[in-house]
């Protein structure tokens, strides 16, 4: 996957905080550590997401406006906050299901 940009709008592959994770993981001793590491993964990706909705929010602003804004890149960057909202959704879920599915385990 590659990144794309539009109007000051970065968007990077969902696959780029599994690329984080690797590199981190080499240096990783301790749970705390790991843990550490992993809140502040999570960290980051919800701050992108959040600054592909309010990029979005912002040229959709400035086109009820009527300021000089062209409609395909206000619908493009709809576009890829909503995708990027609904993949996000998608990994809580099969997190959320993987939880689960751990605490039926029986030991």
């Amino acid at each position: 996957m590659e990144s794309v940009n539009v109007e000051g709008i970065s968007l990077s592959p969902v696959g780029n905080a599994g690329n984080i994770l690797k590199k981190e993981q080499s240096k990783i001793n301790t749970p705390y550590e790991a843990q550490q590491n992993f809140a502040s993964v999570l960290k980051e990706s919800m701050n992108k997401i959040n600054e592909t909705q309010v990029a979005s929010d912002m040229l959709t602003t400035k086109l009820v406006n009527g300021d000089d804004v062209e409609l395909h890149s206000v619908m493009i960057a709809s576009q890829k906050a909503s995708i990027t909202m609904q993949a996000t959704l998608e990994v809580r879920n099969k997190v959320v299901e993987a939880y689960q599915e751990m605490m039926r385990m029986s030991i």
